[in-house]
């Protein structure tokens, strides 16, 4: 699809890690505001030039209807909870009637939504059969979005993420605070994806409009303990013992990832046109090295 070459205006509905760092690319002009759940926060974007809008998920936050008013593009960053989406309890009509800019609707979910499939391969035709409580009300927002897309007459893209990593938030950074483990169980996979690719994904469906579900993924499945191996060697260190998954004791959080075990295509997002910029952990580890007290090795191969 062509790209849509009008003049566009971005609001976020959660500004965290992935929203800030989508927000972070836009140029002058195109940020109708983002929200966050606290006024430090707001004054900390307020400083960077944002447009920001103090919204906790518990009741409207004040100014965020006549930003929405002016809204081309609506990228929805606020995971549900056990009460349902935030953003829809308190703007789905508005959403819904009274956004007569509105070209596009993109909400980030994640790839917890397929459950586990053995190391198997699964992709955005694969039905959805999650087993975490949080993934299951991933699963109800999905619908109700794809549904609000519907009655507003707009594109809705589904972007499933998996594992996040990028700057402050990787290998290194856990090597550094010694909390990197290297877990051992047979068989095990994990996706990832740098952040920088979550925004660069964003912005290419935002500019075709693009609509469905789209898995935002690096290409390579890989056992979470190479990973850790690889920052290390690149920072010229041990890396921590290896540990048996059946024989540590773990969070019920980190223990819940271990239980779902798949290798997600990306193969759609690249049918889109997509690019990745980082489509390994191999291409933007060593990219990521100024997160770490040490300088990496030259000699990684």
């Amino acid at each position: 699809m062509p790209e849509d070459t009008r003049a566009k205006r971005f609001f976020v509905f959660g500004c965290g890690y992935s929203g800030a760092a989508f927000a972070a690319t836009l140029a002058e002009g195109e940020l109708a505001g983002v929200t966050t759940r606290s006024a430090e926060k707001a004054a900390e974007f307020a400083a960077r030039g944002w447009k920001p809008f103090v919204f906790d998920g518990t009741r409207p936050g004040e100014g965020i209807d006549a930003a929405l008013g002016w809204t081309t593009h609506l990228l929805v960053s606020i995971a549900p909870g056990g009460d349902g989406d935030p953003t829809l309890r308190f703007y789905r009509d508005r959403i819904a009637r009274g956004m007569p800019e509105l070209r596009w609707i993109g909400y980030l979910s994640t790839v917890g939504v397929y459950g586990d499939h053995g190391g198997a391969w699964v992709s955005e035709e694969t039905p959805v059969a999650p087993r975490s409580e949080r993934s299951r009300q991933r699963v109800d927002a999905e619908r109700a979005w794809e549904a609000l897309g519907l009655e507003a007459g707009v594109p809705m893209a589904t972007l499933r993420l998996s594992g996040i990593y990028g700057p402050g938030r990787n290998a290194f950074v856990n090597l550094r605070e010694g909390k990197a483990k290297r877990l051992l169980k047979p068989g095990q996979v994990f996706n990832r994806i740098h952040v920088a690719d979550i925004a660069g994904a964003i912005r290419h469906l935002a500019d075709r409009n693009l609509g469905g579900v789209f898995n935002v993924t690096d290409d390579e499945p890989a056992p979470p303990q190479d990973v850790v191996e690889f920052a290390a060697k690149l920072a010229g260190i041990e890396p921590p013992p290896a540990a048996e998954f059946s024989q540590t004791e773990l969070s019920p959080m980190v223990r819940s990832f271990y239980e779902e075990n798949k290798r997600v295509s990306n193969a759609r997002m690249k049918g889109a046109g997509y690019t990745f910029s980082f489509p390994t952990y191999r291409d933007a580890l060593p990219c990521l090295a100024g997160d770490a007290a040490f300088s990496p090795s030259p000699n990684i191969s």
